[in-house]
């Protein structure tokens, strides 16, 4: 049974207005290289003159280093809970060139529609081309998508194959053979009515909910060593080799099975077809998103992402600490991440999955 406005904002009224400490925390916007925080401190009271607008509330949680936010207030009613409105400002990002001589990651946080938000990162090879044409123009074929269509896991399929395709057009206008071997990776989240994330990937960036301190993979890596993505490339004509390393790669020649661009792979299975996931955000118990690069990805457990970043400040402050510590852990692949906090954040930070910054290499069982 739906809740009336009233009903819904005496529950909060009642259950969160007791906060010991009222507060704000508000990041700076995506960065690469480098982040700060910044803090600004206010306090703010639920409103519920009916108008449908965002009202502000005491504090979502009670914990110290939460983030205050204002609830949305028809969402919020539809389904229940108290649903907070996700400012933009609080993402943090961060980019980090590592050990190449250039960056090829790309990442996009954009507001879509006023209910819609969209995250996204690319993870270039080859060259930039494809990860800046995807960064550019993605998004464009996703707003088209709204105005048509409901599912957004549909609209996202159709999203890749369209830039795949558009790509592709772009390419052949340039007449250069060189440009066949450039493609990306993508992985791009959509968060509709504070509530409802669907993510769409291919390639092998990540996407991870922490959910009660524990790391939930929202995505499949696209590699060859899948069964069943290594079963489509040989029905498609094409071979799995393995390198000195012991790496899968296609035709002895890329990574991921599934990609945006590579079209000298496209008769060999490699296809921009992505695996979609949709779930529910539950903000009481989900502290953040994190969307990473296999720079970050090659180098860190999901776990160990979450459990550093549960440990920082802000999202701005994390993001900037996971790009980092993956190049101080010995990361020669750009490293980048985006870290979208959810109604939890902070709720883990003195929990029991604390975690040491200063990591025992030997243990983790990657340089033996």
């Amino acid at each position: 049974m739906s809740l009336s406005a009233l009903s819904l904002s005496r529950l909060l009224q009642r259950s969160l207005s007791s906060a010991a400490r009222r507060g704000s925390v508000q990041g700076g916007w995506c960065v690469s290289e480098s982040a700060s925080a910044v803090r600004q401190y206010a306090a703010s009271r639920l409103d519920v003159n009916g108008s449908g607008q965002p009202a502000t509330w005491d504090s979502f949680g009670i914990w110290d280093n939460h983030i205050e936010a204002p609830i949305l207030l028809p969402p919020s009613i539809r389904y229940g809970m108290p649903i907070p409105q996700l400012s933009l400002r609080t993402v943090g990002c961060s980019s980090h060139i590592g050990q190449r001589r250039n960056n090829e990651d790309r990442f996009r946080v954009t507001e879509l529609t006023p209910n819609t938000l969209f995250f996204a990162l690319f993870d270039g090879h080859g060259g930039t081309q494809a990860a800046d044409f995807c960064s550019i123009h993605m998004e464009r074929y996703i707003r088209d998508g709204l105005e048509e269509e409901l599912d957004l896991e549909v609209i996202l399929s159709k999203a890749f194959l369209q830039v795949d395709a558009a790509l592709a057009a772009q390419m052949q206008m340039y007449g250069n053979a060189s440009l066949k071997t450039v493609g990306t990776t993508a992985t791009v989240a959509l968060l509709r009515d504070g509530i409802e994330l669907v993510v769409g990937s291919v390639g092998d960036s990540r996407a991870i909910l922490c959910r009660k301190g524990k790391a939930h993979n929202l995505t499949s890596d696209h590699t060859p060593e899948r069964k069943d993505e290594k079963q489509r490339i040989r029905n498609s004509g094409g071979f799995v080799t393995w390198n000195s390393l012991g790496q899968p790669n296609v035709n002895s020649r890329l990574a991921m099975t599934r990609s945006i661009g590579d079209f000298d792979l496209k008769n060999s299975g490699v296809i921009a077809e992505p695996e979609t996931t949709r779930i529910t955000v539950h903000h009481a118990h989900d502290a953040f998103l994190a969307l990473t690069t296999d720079g970050v990805n090659f180098i860190m457990s999901n776990q160990e992402i979450c459990d550093v970043i549960n440990q920082c400040y802000d999202p701005v402050e994390a993001a900037h600490i996971i790009a980092e510590q993956a190049v101080q852990y010995g990361s020669e692949d750009n490293s980048t991440v985006i870290v979208v906090p959810f109604g939890a954040w902070g709720k883990q930070q003195n929990s029991k999955h604390s975690y040491s910054m200063s990591r025992n290499f030997a243990s983790s069982g990657r340089w033996a």
